[in-house]
């Protein structure tokens, strides 16, 4: 095997950059890369490792010989080990065998910037060439318009090792995927697909958030192409991919982050800032300039080598505050006193000021449960600047609520209604995630009280209430046919389920909900605005109903939402009405081919008597637990 030749990928520009924090392309230059050099085709290597005394390049090609293959450090003490190995190619496995005064003999690491990861338990990185050639054009010009704010945002999130399984156990190929669930999101009328974290990681219980291979999408179901292909694929099919990822933390495996060089490279030295005691695990060092190049290069990444939509970033709130999760005396404030993380605010305000400047059509969206100001508010207007805000308020709120037998509910009135007093603060998200189906909480279908017909019928009244009120939305897998278990990523979804009435017609209903969302501008036009939304009643609890109004951008175009949160029907209830010729129930979920019981509206009377601030009004019989949904006809 040919020995080490001197070469060098990085320019003094890079590497000032880097130094500074400001490389957003690190993955261009660092790790390992397929290229030829003087007519001989090779891979070169970069890895940063300041603390290293020696760094080899160690794998199959050389039998894990620690002395064979050594990396030249570079002499601008930028800590980078570089070097061209002729004769390598793709497919090669390989790890870096580093040695310091900081470690007990040679470490042997994975390469932060590998592009693809052995199949687990295997833990080496592999040299990835990419041959794949995108289709998705026309996606991809659209997005300004399909991804926008103002444009429908109904979002299916999926752990792709367990939304089915061939013969209960097998998991799906990213290839296999591409045809099953990408025509199933489709039939479904999801416009977006949020996978839980892709990227490598060793611990099939961790569900993806302990990353080892942040720019490598797991091996589990194939190599970073069929990957590639699995994207295209939703886009020709006019569905956009978000990604979860997770820049909070990372876990402590040998061959990972941890330790990197024997010293803590990308971790934060402070245990009390550098450990994070819930995941028992590592925290970025925010501080370092290096650590914030290679987070954001790493963000980038998936945007550009993958065409991935958003990235939902995980545990935000525990990246903002230096006592997230901590007894006192297990933190000490900031400079200023506060227990605010300024490196990290910092950070994820470079972060989105550096993604929306290179792909301004994407959404980055905030997994953030605290009352942290202004997430998703501009940067120049003194935010944090993602696009969007997970909702857990409401979410929280609105489970509680509906776990309570309707009896009950009269009393808690506001549980259902107080969203409204803060919805337009932000720009939400609701989420009814895969948190809210595990570790005893149950599925949604058994957190609804009642016997059978109303469980079915609750968790369709939820599922109505989540489409109309104001927000993008995101449900978790299985919620739209009402898996009856907690979800258990080791295994399928409960897909025989559908051969039951009540979950055929619940999936049946998600549908319709889906569709009506996506053709009525009423319903996402101004779904982050106030003016998008108008309170018909919000304290009727003796009768547990509510009624708003949801508008479009123009005046004749808006939709009239009921919701009875009780078994009992309410015949002739009046609503206000802001005027129109005639008024038609467009969807109600008591209809039967939903499990309903069959109520509806079919010739509706207006008179001209003035109700709930409206000029007119009108009577209609509410449905048991029913979400119902009026269009003027003009």
């Amino acid at each position: 095997m040919n020995q080490v030749v001197s070469h060098s990928l990085f320019t003094d520009f890079d590497i000032d950059l880097f130094k500074s924090g400001k490389h957003y392309k690190l993955h261009e230059k660092m790790g390992a890369h397929c290229i030829e050099l003087n007519g001989v085709s090779g891979v070169y290597f970069a890895v940063w490792a300041p603390a290293a005394q020696k760094v080899n390049v160690v794998g199959n090609f050389n039998f894990w010989n620690d002395q064979q293959h050594p990396l030249n450090v570079r002499w601008d003490s930028s800590g980078i080990w570089e070097g061209f190995i002729p004769g390598l190619d793709q497919g090669e496995v390989y790890k870096y065998s580093i040695s310091s005064e900081f470690t007990e003999g040679a470490v042997h690491k994975a390469d932060p910037f590998a592009r693809q990861a052995e199949l687990r338990p295997n833990t080496a990185s592999v040299v990835h060439r990419t041959e794949f050639n995108w289709s998705d054009e026309n996606f991809i010009q659209n997005r300004a318009k399909t991804n926008a704010l103002d444009a429908p945002i109904s979002v299916y999130e999926v752990h792709l090792g367990s939304w089915k399984k061939e013969k209960g156990w097998n998991m799906l190929s990213y290839t296999q995927m591409a045809e099953e669930l990408v025509s199933y999101v489709r039939e479904m009328g999801y416009t977006h697909v949020e996978f839980m974290p892709v990227m490598e990681h060793p611990y099939d219980p961790s569900w993806g958030y302990q990353v080892t291979g942040y720019f490598a999408p797991t091996s589990r179901f194939g190599n970073p192409d069929e990957f590639k292909f699995l994207v295209n694929a939703f886009h020709k099919a006019d569905i956009g991919v978000y990604l979860d990822w997770v820049p909070s933390h990372f876990p402590e495996d040998k061959h990972g982050l941890g330790l990197f060089d024997g010293t803590h490279l990308y971790e934060h030295p402070d245990r009390n800032k550098g450990f994070h005691p819930d995941w028992k695990s590592l925290i970025f060092n925010y501080e370092r300039n290096e650590v914030r190049s290679f987070l954001i290069s790493n963000a980038l990444f998936w945007l550009q080598e993958y065409h991935i939509d958003g990235l939902r970033v995980d545990a935000v709130a525990s990246m903002l505050y230096l006592d997230y999760s901590r007894e006192e005396g297990e933190w000490e404030p900031n400079e200023f006193g506060g227990n605010e993380n300024l490196a990290a605010i910092s950070f994820l305000k470079e972060l989105n000021t550096a993604v929306y400047e290179f792909h301004p059509h994407v959404q980055m969206i905030a997994e953030e449960s605290t009352s942290f100001s202004g997430v998703s508010k501009p940067v120049d207007a003194g935010g944090l600047g993602f696009g969007m805000k997970w909702m857990m308020g409401w979410m929280n709120d609105t489970l509680e609520y509906f776990k309570k037998d309707p009896i009950h509910r009269s009393y808690h009135q506001n549980d259902i209604t107080f969203s409204l007093a803060y919805a337009f603060s932000e720009n939400f998200m609701l989420p009814l995630s895969h948190d809210e189906v595990v570790y005893g909480k149950r599925s949604l279908l058994y957190r609804m009280p009642g016997d059978e017909w109303q469980r079915f019928a609750n968790l369709r009244c939820l599922m109505g209430l989540y489409f109309t009120h104001p927000g993008a939305k995101l449900h978790f897998m299985g919620a739209e046919f009402g898996q009856s278990e907690e979800w258990d990523f080791e295994t399928s979804l409960m897909w025989h389920l559908l051969d039951h009435a009540f979950h055929n017609q619940m999936q049946t209903w998600i549908k319709s909900l889906n569709h009506l969302y996506t053709s009525q501008t009423a319903l996402y036009q101004q779904q982050f605005s106030a003016e998008g939304f108008e309170w018909l009643t919000y304290d009727d609890a003796a009768n547990s109903v509510i009624s708003f109004i949801r508008k479009g951008k123009y005046p004749e175009d808006y939709l009239i939402v009921s919701c009875n949160f009780t078994p009992s029907p309410r015949n002739g209830y009046r609503l206000g009405f802001p005027g129109a010729k005639s008024l038609v129930e467009v969807l109600n979920s008591d209809q039967e081919h939903f499990g309903g019981s069959g109520l509806k509206n079919t010739k509706i009377s207006i008179q001209d008597d003035p109700w709930q601030g409206q000029p007119q009004s009108f009577s209609v019989d509410l449905a048991p637990l029913g979400v119902q949904i009026f269009k003027p006809i003009h």
